[in-house]
């Protein structure tokens, strides 16, 4: 039996259980009232009272229960024929306790008897049987057959139709249940294993990420000293915070947070020396130490000498560079010259300089030049000239 026939059963036996035990509490109470019956039989009625409700209680039981379902029958029909023996016409109480008895008390079997084609046949015979001791003690007792008949068979129709409505309405209810905890479980795991989708593809983006970063710098990463360096300048800038000073930051590192019009080259060109020097490149500065530039052509001076910066760092094997900056009434000059290793310029393709070309393209859309002189073994000398 599965799940859903044993969760339909139990309600249908509790619903049985509940309807006839008031019956039987009901029909205690009619027959309890004085006159009803003689006293040797309603201590008879009282024993059987008590047969016909343990029936009912172990309804629920679900052990044997047609055997129970028999118990109920026969103790309710001898309710019912025990009011024959006074040969007397029933009065209103007895009558009332021959209703409750035979609508309810015994009809009750009648919610459980509408699971199976072999209790259907028993519902039958237990309501014909019920039927026929109620028109007996009617009939010969010379009492009012119609209002306790049409008692019983509405009460034997409505469970009857209790028991069909529940039986069906049950199963659906915990099948819809059922698949509904079947598709949150489905989307439950879903979400797991988009989550774990997510974490491998995070992971494989850091990993992809910290690949082209060793890729990019050649293996030449920052050095102790520079980031011990870095750190003490944060702790600096922490502690100031901290005292309430108000920071009003201007640039960083090789950008300018307000735009102006005209920058002085040599702030810019410090903060180029203290960023390579912190990724452990030492930078000579020889020449003019201040020329005004307008900003977008600053940028691009910059950028292309930050880059050349860089190529010194990583190919160059030296950790030490000259820039010497000269200038005249047009032009800006920049001179970048390494002892390093140097190569043949002669295998450079055209339109490389060894740095990236969008720099040198860049620095070409403001009017300037770069140049290239190198041979191996005598280091490297780039020229990179813009206007003023």
């Amino acid at each position: 039996m599965s799940r859903i026939q044993k969760e339909r059963d139990r309600l249908l036996a509790a619903t049985a259980r509940t309807v006839g035990l008031t019956a039987s509490a009901t029909a205690l109470v009619c027959l309890s009232i004085p006159g009803t019956l003689p006293l040797p039989l309603y201590l008879a009625s009282l024993v059987l009272l008590a047969c016909l409700a343990f029936a009912q209680f172990q309804l629920t039981s679900l052990s044997r229960p047609t055997l129970w379902m028999g118990v109920i029958v026969v103790a309710g029909a001898s309710i019912i024929l025990l009011n024959l023996l006074p040969m007397e016409p029933l009065g209103p109480s007895a009558l009332s306790a021959v209703g409750v008895v035979g609508a309810v008390g015994i009809a009750c079997v009648s919610v459980l008897s509408v699971t199976s084609r072999s209790r259907l046949v028993l519902l039958i015979v237990e309501a014909v049987v019920t039927l026929a001791a109620t028109v007996a003690t009617l009939t010969l007792t010379q009492s009012r057959l119609a209002e306790p008949l049409l008692l019983i068979v509405a009460g034997w129709v409505a469970l009857t139709a209790t028991g069909v409505w529940l039986a069906r309405t049950v199963p659906r209810t915990l099948k819809r249940i059922s698949t509904m905890s079947r598709a949150y479980r489905v989307e439950r795991q879903a979400s797991e294993t988009e989550a774990r989708r997510r974490q491998g593809a995070r992971l494989l983006h850091d990993t992809v990420l910290a690949t082209l970063t060793l890729l990019a710098h050649s293996g030449v990463g920052v050095g102790v000293g520079a980031l011990r360096e870095q750190a003490a300048e944060d702790a600096a800038l922490l502690r100031q915070l901290r005292l309430g000073f108000t920071p009003d930051p201007t640039r960083s590192g090789d950008y300018r947070l307000k735009p102006v019009e005209e920058s002085t080259l040599g702030n810019t060109l410090e903060s180029v020396k203290q960023r390579f020097r912190r990724m452990g490149l030492e930078v000579n500065w020889h020449g003019s130490g201040q020329v005004l530039l307008p900003s977008d052509v600053l940028d691009s001076f910059l950028l292309a000498l930050g880059e050349c910066l860089e190529n010194v760092r990583r190919h160059s094997g030296v950790n030490e560079a000259h820039v010497t900056i000269t200038d005249d009434e047009t032009t800006v000059r920049a001179m970048v010259t390494d002892a390093g290793k140097g190569f043949d310029v002669a295998t450079i393709e055209e339109g490389r300089l060894g740095y990236t070309e969008s720099i040198v393209a860049r620095l070409r859309d403001v009017g300037g030049n770069a140049r290239l002189f190198s041979s191996p073994g005598s280091g490297t000398t780039v020229v990179l000239e813009v206007p003023k």
